[in-house]
């Protein structure tokens, strides 16, 4: 007669998948959907935002009597020019000027207006100013510097000549700028090289970069030219790695071989609650 089989001994060739308790099996089952949930929450808080600065670097000669638009964003429509200005008088003498004025109503620079309200002069800004909603922006055209000599007169007197603005001799200075996309308010800035000539009675500018804030309203600092990403979407590993004690997503993987290593003599823990 043939002895019938113990349970504990199995064929050698015997390819039958080992099923685990039901019990063991759903929780299993939950743990894996919770992994793979925290996998996925990892991936979407550590992508690119959409927030982001888009600096263009420049090396631009602004001449004398030309205009020079400025695209900030790069959509072919110009949201600012500079007009750098240069003539002489009947009287001998000579000027030069250099504005900005932007090619929108709605389009603002940061500056102020002189107390006897004569003309706008803009503000030469150091790297690390915030230009956002709480800038001091007004519309229309400002001086950034002007130059002028005048003319002897009949019997020969000598010439003064004087450069005037709060661009005079700046380097590396900051133009804040607002203007609109879509109908909503975006803040950028300008960096610039300018100075007087006193040979030729011209201002001189050089456009040395640009750059914009892609979100509407939000603030961008001068001289900063990307976002600060390293720390944005940065998840502590601890917050979704396993208990030490339970087995990991590559054990889940393997099924009951991969369960059963280092868990010798007692089932494994789960960090489910409610798991007994």
């Amino acid at each position: 007669m043939t002895r019938p089989q113990s349970r504990t001994e199995y064929p050698t060739d015997d390819k039958t998948a080992v099923r685990l308790g039901a019990k063991l099996d759903q929780a299993l089952l939950a743990y894996a959907a919770a992994a793979t949930s925290a996998g996925v929450a990892i991936l979407a808080l550590t992508c690119p935002a959409d927030a982001r600065i888009i600096y263009t670097r420049a090396n631009e000669q602004i001449f004398p009597n030309k205009l020079f638009p400025l695209d900030l964003n790069h959509d072919t429509t110009k949201d600012f020019t500079f007009a750098d200005s240069h003539g002489s008088t009947s009287f001998g003498g000579a000027w030069g000027v250099l504005t900005i004025f932007p090619n929108r109503s709605t389009n603002e620079i940061w500056g102020y207006q002189t107390a006897r309200g004569f003309f706008r002069q803009a503000s030469a800004l150091a790297a690390g100013a915030k230009v956002g909603p709480k800038g001091k922006f007004a519309p229309g055209e400002m001086i950034m510097l002007r130059t002028s000599v005048s003319g002897g007169d009949h019997k020969g007197a000598s010439t003064s000549s004087r450069c005037i603005g709060l661009w005079k001799n700046a380097t590396n200075r900051y133009l804040g700028l607002k203007f609109i996309i879509d109908g909503k308010p975006h803040y950028g800035w300008a960096r610039l090289n300018v100075s007087c000539s006193n040979s030729n009675v011209e201002v001189l500018g050089k456009l040395t970069g640009y750059a914009y804030e892609t979100v509407p309203n939000k603030p961008i600092i001068t001289g900063k030219t990307r976002d600060d990403t390293k720390a944005r979407g940065q998840v502590e590993q601890e917050d979704f790695s396993p208990s030490p004690s339970a087995p990991t997503l590559g054990r889940l993987a393997q099924g009951a071989s991969g369960l059963s290593t280092g868990q010798k003599g007692r089932e494994p823990v789960l960090p489910l609650s409610g798991n007994k």
